[in-house]
């Protein structure tokens, strides 16, 4: 691809679309700060605490342990888990959303919910607090899950193929950084207090109220006007507008020859999509590769770090998980760095590999914690490394490979689909994990190593490289492996054309009549 080059439109375009991962990853860290604060309120509103406002000790803790009323733990548990529902609802909306009116004004008109779900929470004082915020999260929910789905879908169309894998890694540094933030504003003598909690929660759909004034300046996806609407003059402007003033000959042409593609594919609905035999190997490893980021057991780490460094003995367990926070943001500029150097393949096998051994690592920590009072650095140490190894790979890439492994054909509907298993197995970790805890005890990141080993055997048998090759180049990787079964075996030249494509294109007519 000709002029590889940033230019500064696309600069602004990337980070007016980065906006939303940021709100993104802002939502699913800023409810955990100020838990205590915010049963407070419920317990009141329901009328199971009397009114009086929570004192807090020097660090952060309550000064009196107080039982927290069943109610008040439904409607607590309610509130972190309803933002993952209203994600996995959206996600198969992402499709349908992205093509109505295109990416930018997909964007665009989703907004409105995050402004919304803002307002909703940051007035949870001025009505019932526990509907007022599970409102807002629900409908922040539904909002971050289109938005997880758009970002890397507008990214990974208008980047650069030198770039695409830096550019693709910034959705997940944006969520990252939003984490920090929302951990850093919750502690107690910022917004993390009975005074500030609203605005805390609420602040959440401020980035979209800045992505609003942005996005009108970025030009739409070229692959979006050309492959979906036909409009090769406006591919043309917008192509110029994003890598400056040289021949778009090239890109046209690989577009062009997509579009043929996609003419010959037809429009893939998600239920096509799940029945035809044309795209499994591809839908299997971008679905195996959303199942690895979650079921992982980092989701469980950012939620169990703050007990295991009070385990370890740290003083004030809040700063060593703010201290996660940054290492997290760190690592994931070093995946930015590196992701289109050493490829998508080898740092998801580098991760997933040393994350599995940092779990088994963490497991002899917490077991023999009681008999060395040493192992308390070995169970830290395995978090942060664990923390780093998830960053350089596991963590960003699923997001915008599945981008990568499709054509423009079933691209929304593949996105949609990965967005979705990522949401429900984020909702089912959230869930069991404190039951799995007290099930297996300390034994409990043993589940998640042989998870790991699992995940790093299937992506070194089955995960193709996608560094540096274009969209026909991929699919032709996943199209010779079809042509590779007994009994159809062809030369690697000429796969997928001529007889091939059109027996693809019955079987694909067959599975969406079926």
């Amino acid at each position: 691809m000709e002029s590889g080059k940033l230019t500064g439109t696309l600069a602004l375009a990337v980070f007016s679309a980065v906006l939303g991962s940021l709100q993104f990853g802002y939502s699913l860290g800023v409810i955990n700060a100020p838990q205590k604060v915010i049963e407070q309120h419920y317990g009141q509103s329901l009328g199971v605490l009397p009114e009086e406002p929570l004192l807090l000790s020097e660090n952060g803790t309550e000064t009196e342990k107080r039982e927290v009323h069943p109610s008040v733990v439904m409607y607590w548990s309610l509130s972190v888990s309803i933002f993952s529902i209203g994600g996995v609802v959206s996600s198969f909306l992402v499709g349908f959303i992205g093509d109505l009116r295109g990416r930018v004004k997909g964007m665009l008109m989703v907004n409105v919910l995050a402004v919304i779900a803002g307002l909703l929470m940051v007035m949870a004082k001025m009505w019932k607090p526990h509907v007022m915020v599970i409102a807002g999260r629900c409908v922040m929910g539904f909002y971050c899950g289109l938005s997880s789905g758009l970002v890397p879908m507008y990214i990974g169309e208008i980047a650069p193929m030198a770039y695409r894998g830096a550019l693709g890694t910034l959705h997940q540094l944006a969520t990252v950084t939003g984490i920090l933030l929302s951990q850093v504003l919750g502690l107690e003598f910022l917004l993390g207090n009975d005074y500030y909690w609203p605005l805390l929660l609420g602040l959440s759909g401020a980035p979209a109220v800045l992505q609003s004034l942005l996005l009108p300046l970025c030009p739409e996806s070229p692959r979006y006007l050309y492959i979906k609407r036909d409009m090769v003059e406006e591919a043309k402007k917008s192509l110029r507008r994003l890598k400056g003033e040289y021949d778009p000959s090239a890109d046209l042409e690989e577009m062009r020859r997509e579009k043929e593609e996609v003419e010959k594919e037809a429009q893939v609905s998600i239920a096509v999509l799940v029945r035809s035999s044309l795209y499994r190997q591809q839908l299997f490893v971008a679905l195996m590769m959303h199942l690895s980021q979650q079921l992982s057991g980092i989701n469980a780490i950012f939620y169990y770090s703050t007990a295991i460094f009070e385990r370890a003995g740290v003083t004030q367990p809040v700063y060593a998980t703010i201290g996660v926070g940054v290492i997290n943001t760190v690592f994931t500029m070093v995946s930015v760095a590196l992701v289109d150097r050493a490829g998508r393949r080898t740092l998801t096998l580098i991760g997933l590999g040393g994350m599995c051994i940092c779990a088994v690592a963490m497991t002899v920590g917490l077991v023999y914690l009681s008999v060395y009072s040493w192992m308390s650095y070995v169970s830290m140490s395995a978090i942060f490394l664990f923390v780093c190894f998830f960053e350089i790979g596991p963590g960003p890439i699923p997001w915008f490979i599945v981008a990568e492994l499709f054509s423009q054909g079933p691209r929304p509907a593949a996105i949609a689909l990965a967005g979705c298993t990522n949401w429900t197995s984020n909702f089912i970790i959230g869930m069991t994990f404190p039951y799995i805890e007290a099930l297996c005890g300390s034994y409990v990141f043993i589940l998640f190593a042989v998870l790991l080993f699992g995940f790093t055997v299937f992506t070194y048998l089955r995960v193709p490289e996608t560094k540096g090759k274009t969209f026909e180049e991929i699919a032709a990787v996943f199209k010779k492996g079809r042509n590779q079964t007994p009994g159809t075996r062809k030369t690697g030249i000429g796969t997928g054309t001529g007889t091939g494509t059109s027996t693809e294109l019955e079987q694909l007519k067959s599975d969406s009549h079926a």
